[in-house]
């Protein structure tokens, strides 16, 4: 690239998937983008950015994803210190071309008065690269094609015959140790074994990692030849959009009016500016529990085990426990994940169908399906210990210096008793600051709050009691995170 040329690199990070082939672990209510699978200090989600932030001229990030997942993400890009250009939140998910179009266009009106033109690279948030600095020469290789109003795919060499990953077949054969590019002739979905197979043996082809690095108004030059309504929708959608504390709420009727489709459907395969730069990494989109199993560590009987797990004559298996004791005896090539209200037991080769066992589930009616034990809030999270018709013993965690809504509720009365931290508590009239082995009542129809004013996590256990105990039973006053009162 010219010297003369202004750029600036805008990671967009795609976080809006469900990720229900890691269930239980996994699940809409809390998917694995948000989740610590790799046992380290970070999510998949602050990964993602994290593995880009040293990447010369890359810039803040915008983030997409589900409207209810937005205190999730706003939570987690705070913890690594990033204040996001912007977090759009998707009333729905309608695939990657609606995302990436509206992402375009809101990236070019934040830089409309200034002399860069900028370039995305377009992440997904629950991939691993394990080899950071090939994958930052894949990414500046990408840089002076991309300027050149080229649209550029990285292509990962297929190390066994996947058939859950989609395919792309350049003209040319891709060489693993160089990055040069070669133009896309065709995208194949998820093939069958027997096709699979061929395609690990011949170099024209690889796997769609479902990242892309484009210049901003040339993405929107092809989504204008090949989907121009979606980028028609995307406009009125951005136009009709409305800020939300630090987010941008996406206008529903105009963003569900776009149609449906990936944006490798919509505009690679038509277009004649498609390249694709072979991708050498480690990469792996832990798309199931077999690939989670793939590269994490084990022990000499090849077990990946995590959390309280014994195991005795077992082999190459994955078993992770999230609060009871597992014990596995003689067992091989099976996934056991344990919950605080689900346990899954699965042949690691089979691990493809938990998606479809979700779908069961969710026919069925079985709530966990979608929703963890574990709630999450803009102010922390509580968990539900122990629930009958008429009562209900939760355990609330509330984060420093956060506070819920004032509010009051119809059905039922509250104790709240601390058993770690300092609580500020507001019962009708009544303000006080109470601590560990206190306790304090909220009779049926009073105004409250509670807060933690310190420093430092409070935890607390909360009994109902009432009629009716459901979460809808709330009517709020006021709320520093913009929930809706009534």
């Amino acid at each position: 690239m010219s010297s003369n040329i202004i750029y600036k690199i805008i990671p967009i990070i795609l976080a809006g998937g469900t990720g229900s082939r890691l269930w239980p672990l996994s699940r809409k209510s809390f998917p694995k983008q948000f989740l610590n699978l790799l046992d380290d200090e970070y999510t998949m989600l602050q990964r993602t950015y994290k593995r880009v932030e040293n990447l010369e001229n890359i810039s803040r990030p915008i983030v997409i994803c589900n409207e209810e997942h937005r205190f999730i993400v706003g939570h987690q890009m705070k913890e690594i210190n990033i204040e996001p250009l912007e977090i759009l939140l998707e009333p729905e998910g309608r695939n990657t071309a609606p995302a990436i179009t509206i992402a375009a266009l809101k990236v070019l009106d934040i830089y409309k008065n200034t002399e860069i033109d900028p370039i995305l690279l377009i992440l997904s948030s629950d991939q691993q690269i394990k080899d950071i600095n090939n994958f930052h020469s894949a990414i500046k290789s990408s840089i002076e094609l991309s300027s050149k109003d080229n649209l550029i795919i990285f292509g990962v060499s297929p190390t066994y015959p996947s058939t859950g990953y989609g395919y792309i077949k350049s003209e040319k054969k891709l060489d693993l140790n160089e990055f040069n590019p070669s133009r896309v002739d065709k995208f194949i979905e998820k093939p069958d074994e027997k096709t699979a197979k061929y395609f690990v043996k011949d170099k024209k082809y690889s796997w769609n990692s479902g990242m892309f690095v484009f210049k901003a108004a040339a993405i929107l030059n092809e989504i204008r030849n090949f989907a121009p309504e979606t980028l028609k929708n995307c406009k009125k959608c951005l136009d009709k959009s409305k800020v939300d504390l630090d987010f941008l709420r996406l206008e529903e009727k105009s963003f569900k009016n776009c149609e449906n489709t990936s944006i490798d459907i919509a505009v690679f395969e038509k277009t004649k500016k498609a390249f694709v730069i072979p991708l050498n990494c480690g990469w792996d989109d832990l798309g199931n529990w077999e690939s989670l199993w793939k590269i994490s560590e084990k022990d000499l009987n090849g077990n990946s085990v995590n959390g309280r797990v014994l195991v005795q004559d077992t082999k190459d298996s994955l078993i992770l426990s999230e609060d009871k004791l597992v014990v596995g005896i003689d067992l091989e090539n099976v996934v056991i994940v344990e919950t605080k209200d689900a346990v899954l037991v699965a042949n690691s080769k089979s691990s493809q169908g938990v998606k479809n066992i979700v779908s069961l589930m969710n026919e069925k009616g079985f709530s966990e399906a979608q929703n963890h034990k574990v709630v999450y809030r803009p102010w922390g999270s509580f968990l539900s210990i122990e629930e009958r018709s008429t009562w209900q013993i939760k355990k609330i965690e509330v984060n420093p210096g956060a506070s819920l809504s004032l509010q009051m509720h119809f059905h039922r009365s509250e104790h709240w008793v601390v058993v770690a931290g300092t609580a500020k508590v507001e019962i009708g009239d009544l303000e006080k600051i109470i601590g560990p082995n206190e306790s304090v009542y909220v009779p049926l129809g009073t105004k409250h709050r509670l807060s933690n004013p310190t420093k430092y996590p409070l935890i607390l256990i909360e009994i109902q009691s009432g009629s009716y105990l459901g979460e809808d039973d709330i009517k709020r006053f006021e709320d520093k995170y913009g929930r809706e009162k009534d």
